[in-house]
Order: C-alpha cells, then structure tokens, then sequence
C-alpha cells in the first residue's frame, strides 16, 4: 500500500486507507450510463474520489446516488437506472469481451502481442507504445 501511495502522490492523485474491498457492478453499471450521458469522465473521478479516496461502498445505493448527483447527473433517473439495471447487459457485454481479450486485472495495456497488467511505471508503458510506433 505505501508503494502505492508514493506513486499515487507521485500523479497528484490522493489515496486514502481503503479497508474492504466492495462490488463495484451497479458502479460499472451507473458509469455507462453517466457516459450516455456525456459525463462519464465526472462521474469516474467521483468513482475514484468515493471508492479510492474515502473508502465508501460503492456498492450501496446511497453512496451511487450521491456519486451521480456530484457528478452532475440527475438523481432520480439514476435511481431508475440501478433499480431497473438498465445498463447491466451493457456491462455483461463489456466483460465478455474482456474475457475474450485476456483481460482478467485492471489497468491492463494491450498492442499487438504485448500485454501490461497492473499499475506499473510510465516508462514501462512508454517502452511498449515506442516498440510499436517504430
């Protein structure tokens, strides 16, 4: 976790103690919708700041409805869209092509054969867009 931090800090991006670990599927579920919506960048930095920063459940609908209001979305569509799951077959679909992409950690890299799994370092990252800009 103290690495973490470091690198964290190292980007401007605070990080708090997170304890659980909590469902993040209504999450994934409510930030297709915000980007319908033309604020799913907002709402995956409110995300990041509720989940990562503070350690609130991002599984519980308070929290959610608290994260699209902050985002700028309205509250009671978004309470429809996690009652109704509307967007759950969205995501199902998103999953199932990262299953068939190999994809099994986030962040995951991926050109050509080259796979990078993990938070790792810029120049790890630079490396493998150089290799194949060449």
């Amino acid at each position: 976790m103290a690495q973490m931090k470091a690198t964290a800090a190292g980007l401007g991006l605070e990080l708090g103690d997170r304890k659980m670990t909590y469902n993040s599927r209504l999450a994934q579920e409510a930030g297709l919708w915000a980007e319908t919506k033309g604020k799913g960048h907002q709402f995956h930095m409110e995300a990041f700041r509720t989940y990562f920063v503070h350690g609130e459940n991002i599984a519980d609908k308070a929290v959610l409805l608290g994260m699209i209001k902050r985002s700028g979305l309205d509250p009671k569509e978004g309470e429809a869209v996690i009652d109704k799951r509307l967007f759950s077959k969205a995501v199902d679909l998103d999953w199932d092509l990262a299953e068939k992409s190999g994809i099994i950690a986030v962040p995951t890299f991926r050109m050509g054969q080259d796979k990078i799994v993990g938070a790792k370092p810029y120049e790890t990252l630079k490396k493998m867009v150089e290799k194949y800009a060449e």
